[in-house]
């Protein structure tokens, strides 16, 4: 990476208080925007941004007026400066920025300013007062607003879902430009960091999130620039290339996640012996929420064998209802009912999840075997009585599998190891 100091204005005048925002703004050959976006950030934060702050104008290897026109806006407006690389890549001119700021807080918006600018202060907040680690915008959260065409909706969703199925990120939208980072995780998470065009903010997302950060993510207003000139099939193919990378590192420890933890992660919440969300602890704790979960999946079984049986027959309508709320059950008893929590073993237990809903299987279509040998002309009613009386002996079977079999370590694990003095006795 070739970054020319001398079209870089000293970073902080000597008299000025560092700053506790700087802002990057990377670009490349964005003569038309530049100047217009930059003047209105400027403003925004002058006038509504309560602290001090520095808009790091980031020119990654710009071949139009971009380099002029970022040095004429430092030389006017104090709080502006350039960054000059000869290489582009959007992950690297926010690498260059970051390392060389002194502020406490460091953020980036796209030049285009899709994103309103009215979420800056709810952006950063977070992250000032020490609350986050980290902070995203996001389009596709509750509360969000979002004006673009269905083709980058549609890309936008699939690309979140895939990063859901294959990393196991739970942060809702990756790729908006619009974040934020503590200075002091941004030094510790960059150097693990390997992309440096559009898959850089990914990457960083899944390491902080492994790391145990915490990830504030901040629903947006955004509409989408008409006259956006990315390569949307270059930048999927790169995304792409960048979750088997980053898949193969993870899953061969090659990442130092439990010292990245140790350091900066926030550890888990002791909960009260007594009783967690005003249920007990213990067996009737357990009790009470493997019911309610065993109750609301009874009820998707069942809805879900009315809305298939009529193209699958009863046999294969309860099988697909049963897998499907076979692997929600399992899922929600082992973080509600058993307090597992995080992915140790999360594919082991929804495995042998499967293994003791096949006993339901066995259940359920024996009675209906049973019934249909029995009284061929029984109604659907008849039938879903059936799979009730089947469902609630399989619950029985179920809880007593979860507690002894599959969740069992989990719960030796918890037990406190006695006392040489308590052993003695």
């Amino acid at each position: 990476m070739t970054v020319d100091r001398a079209a870089a204005p000293p970073r902080r005048a000597p008299d000025r208080p560092a700053p506790v925002l700087d802002i990057v703004v990377p670009v490349h050959d964005e003569e038309n925007d530049l100047e217009p976006s930059v003047r209105r950030l400027h403003a925004h934060l002058a006038e509504r941004f309560p602290y001090p702050f520095r808009i790091t104008v980031a020119d990654n290897a710009s071949t139009d007026a971009t380099p002029r026109i970022a040095a004429r806006l430092a030389a006017e407006l104090p709080a502006v400066t350039v960054l000059r690389l000869e290489e582009k890549g959007r992950g690297r001119a926010l690498r260059a920025a970051w390392s060389a700021s002194d502020a406490a807080v460091l953020a980036y918006c796209d030049v285009d300013l899709s994103t309103d600018l009215a979420a800056l202060l709810p952006l950063v907040a977070p992250l000032v007062s020490g609350h986050s680690d980290l902070a995203v915008g996001t389009r596709l959260g509750r509360g969000s607003r979002v004006v673009r065409g269905a083709k980058r909706e549609v890309i936008s969703r699939a690309y979140n879902l895939l990063l859901r199925g294959t990393l196991a990120a739970r942060f809702t939208d990756a790729q908006c430009g619009f974040k934020a980072i503590r200075a002091d995780v941004a030094h510790r998470l960059l150097p693990l960091v390997r992309d440096t065009g559009w898959f850089f903010d990914t990457e960083l997302l899944v390491l902080a999130e492994r790391g145990g950060l915490r990830i504030h993510e901040v629903p947006v207003d955004w509409v989408d620039d008409p006259d956006s000139r990315v390569d949307i099939l270059a930048t999927a193919v790169a995304d792409l290339k960048g979750i088997v990378r980053l898949g193969r590192a993870l899953g061969r420890g090659d990442l130092p996640l439990q010292e990245l933890r140790g350091q900066l992660g926030r550890g888990a919440l002791s909960r009260p012996d007594a009783e967690v969300a005003g249920v007990p602890r213990g067996l009737p704790g357990q009790l009470l929420r493997f019911a309610a979960i065993g109750v609301l999946s009874t009820l998707a079984h069942l809805l879900l064998y009315v809305l298939l049986r009529g193209g699958l027959g009863p046999f294969a309508a309860n099988l697909a209802a049963l897998v499907v709320t076979a692997v929600a059950n399992t899922a929600a008893n082992r973080r509600l009912t058993f307090g597992v929590r995080g992915r140790d073993r999360a594919t082991t237990h929804q495995f042998q999840g499967l293994l003791v809903f096949a006993l339901g299987l066995a259940l359920t279509s024996g009675a209906l075997a049973l019934l249909g040998a029995w009284l061929p002309v029984a109604g659907q009613g008849v039938e879903l009585l059936v799979l009730v009386a089947a469902n609630a002996l399989a619950t029985v079977l179920r809880f007593v599998a979860f507690r002894s079999w599959i969740f069992r370590a989990r719960r030796a694990a918890t037990t406190p190891t006695p006392s040489p003095q308590e052993t003695a006795a």
